[in-house]
């Protein structure tokens, strides 16, 4: 043959799906097919066209809206232009998704009102193929919906998992390890495309160990929360200086390691020789940390590197 036979068949679309393809063969819209043949013996078919861009509906002046990814769901922090936390709007209530109803608690979310919640999907962490595809659509909207009705956009990590977390033990690093972390930013950003909500994806490095010394203990609020409000206020454009009260924390660390020393000796106790040469990296950077461009100060081997280190040897 000089060319692939002509087939003709009868198609069948989802209602939801009807008016669009209507609107593609009546506007002349260029468009692919692909027929894929299951095991079944059914053919199916995979329609592909390109989307223009919606009206934006959120404004980066109002403040961004910060998002921690993990593997069993997202944190999210409603922060305003200034970088501080902003409560939730009066009525505000995240939206319920449809068409879940497996088994009790499948959805659970958590809100704190000083403008951190949290939103879980157990099965996240364990789901396979198309339920866990399903599954992240289902969290994409919900991020998606919450953006829309803030008016912020969502201010995320670039593609970029693992690196730089404080809460890593052997049953997160399973669930890690199995995380497709990608396609979560995939879809809230495909999500928030079609929705006209704005996304600004930004420097991952080192967001966790800043919530961590800096906010976790403010706020009252668990890492993931404090990891979202660094990550919003990252793509606001502000730096994470080294403050007076920072600094009285390290010398606190330092002073309950030394007293373990006296109290608890032993291998691996109190002021080691590893976490004394810590101490001696800190002193070297700290003082010259605020004066970096910023680009250094987030950079993998800035003084964040060594904090993290010390909070999980010290624990």
């Amino acid at each position: 043959m000089t060319k692939a036979p002509r087939v003709t068949g009868k198609l069948w679309l989802p209602e939801k799906h009807r008016l669009k393809v209507w609107e593609l063969l009546l506007s002349g819209t260029p468009y692919n097919i692909e027929l894929i043949r299951g095991r079944d013996g059914r053919y199916r078919v995979h329609i592909t066209f390109t989307i223009a861009a919606p009206e934006p509906v959120t404004n980066p002046n109002r403040g961004y809206l910060g998002m921690d990814t993990n593997p069993d769901g997202v944190a999210l922090a409603n922060v305003n232009y200034f970088g501080q936390p902003e409560p939730w709007p009066e009525g505000f209530a995240v939206p319920y998704p449809k068409a879940l109803h497996k088994f009790a608690g499948e959805f659970q979310v958590t809100v704190q009102p000083n403008g951190f919640l949290y939103i879980k999907i157990p099965e996240l962490a364990y789901s396979r193929g198309y339920r866990r595809t399903y599954l992240i659509g289902v969290l994409a909207k919900v991020v998606v919906d919450i953006a829309r009705v803030l008016g912020k956009p969502i201010a995320l990590e670039d593609l970029d998992f693992g690196k730089d977390r404080l809460d890593t033990d052997r049953k997160f690093n399973r669930m890690a390890a199995n995380f497709p972390f990608k396609k979560i930013i995939e879809a809230v950003t495909r999500r928030a495309f079609k929705e006209g909500v704005g996304v600004k994806p930004v420097r991952p490095a080192h967001t966790s160990t800043i919530g961590y010394y800096k906010y976790m203990e403010r706020y009252g609020v668990i890492i993931h929360h404090a990891a979202a409000l660094t990550i919003a206020r990252r793509a606001i454009g502000f730096r994470e200086r080294i403050t007076n009260e920072l600094k009285q924390k390290i010398r606190v660390i330092k002073e309950k390691l030394n007293r373990k020393v006296d109290s608890l000796p032993g291998e691996g106790k109190g002021m080691t020789r590893k976490v004394k040469r810590l101490f001696n990296r800190l002193d070297e950077k700290i003082p010259v940390y605020n004066g970096l461009d910023r680009f250094k100060q987030e950079s993998f081997y800035s003084v964040w590197h060594e904090l993290k280190q010390l909070a999980l040897l010290s624990r």
